[in-house]
């Protein structure tokens, strides 16, 4: 019989808790999910409730960071940050004292992550943390937290659109442009366009000012999206994405960002 395992899921998202959950039941079944936790003080509180084998952990979240939580729960169960962002001390993960995975979860990523954690949950060694690895689990905090409050913000690196009953995750490269559409924002991408409730302001704040830029009240376009710039004959800034038919109005607002026609 396959040995029994608990986890916790924390995230303060819900859809990706949900997300995480479905791809867990693909590639371990056994493992049972005791409780979830949307901020970094509910994970520790979950965390001493039902003493679970494995945390996944969001590395960003209000009221206390997942690396703050982690601090208190490195010696109680096998830690997995799961995080949106690339930047963190990628090098500290691999020495395979912790894992982490990027967001939206990949399956084959994830298996492999769990193949791992079977693996240190099978050893007294790993279950047990001695002072060396204690030590060692420490030192990545604190590059990974040195790491987390250097360099750029925190951009969005994806979006979450419903599509049926299912979520999409578009990474924000994939994204030509975003208009405002009357209740919802329109997220248009090569392949396909999707309605999300986000309004246009809070995505603008959200969203990296070097990738993307507003040149309508209206309209945010991602600046390596842009084909082209022309001038219809009222002399209006017309912006042409890349494979993508629709012409993008410039408002005099924003006709500084072209200012070379």
């Amino acid at each position: 019989m396959p040995e029994f395992f608990t986890a916790l899921i924390v995230d303060d998202e819900t859809p990706m808790r949900e997300q995480l959950k479905t791809r867990l039941k693909e590639v371990w079944p056994e493992l049972h999910i005791v409780a979830e936790a949307g901020n970094g003080i509910a994970a520790i509180e979950q965390a001493k409730l039902h003493q679970p084998d494995v945390i996944f952990l969001d590395i960003r979240m209000p009221g206390k960071s997942g690396i703050e939580a982690a601090r208190q729960l490195s010696q109680q169960a096998q830690i997995v940050f799961v995080t949106a962002y690339d930047e963190y001390a990628i090098e500290a993960f691999e020495q395979g004292a912790m894992d982490y995975l990027l967001k939206p979860v990949d399956a084959e990523r994830l298996a492999t992550t769990c193949k791992r954690l079977q693996q240190r949950l099978k050893s007294a060694k790993a279950a047990t943390p001695d002072s060396k690895s204690a030590d060692q689990i420490e030192q990545m905090l604190k590059q990974i937290m040195q790491h987390s409050h250097a360099g750029k913000p925190d951009y969005l690196r994806w979006i979450q659109a419903s599509v049926g009953s299912s979520l999409r995750m578009i990474s924000t490269k994939e994204i030509l442009f975003f208009r405002s559409d009357e209740k919802y924002t329109r997220v248009q991408t090569e392949q396909a366009e999707f309605l999300i409730r986000k309004p246009l302001k809070e995505l603008e704040d959200a969203l990296d000012p070097d990738e993307f830029w507003r040149i309508h009240r209206s309209t945010l376009v991602r600046i390596d999206a842009i084909s082209e710039v022309t001038r219809d004959f009222r002399g209006r800034q017309l912006v042409q994405v890349k494979n993508h038919p629709e012409k993008l109005e410039v408002s005099r607002n924003h006709t500084h960002l072209f200012q070379q026609m």
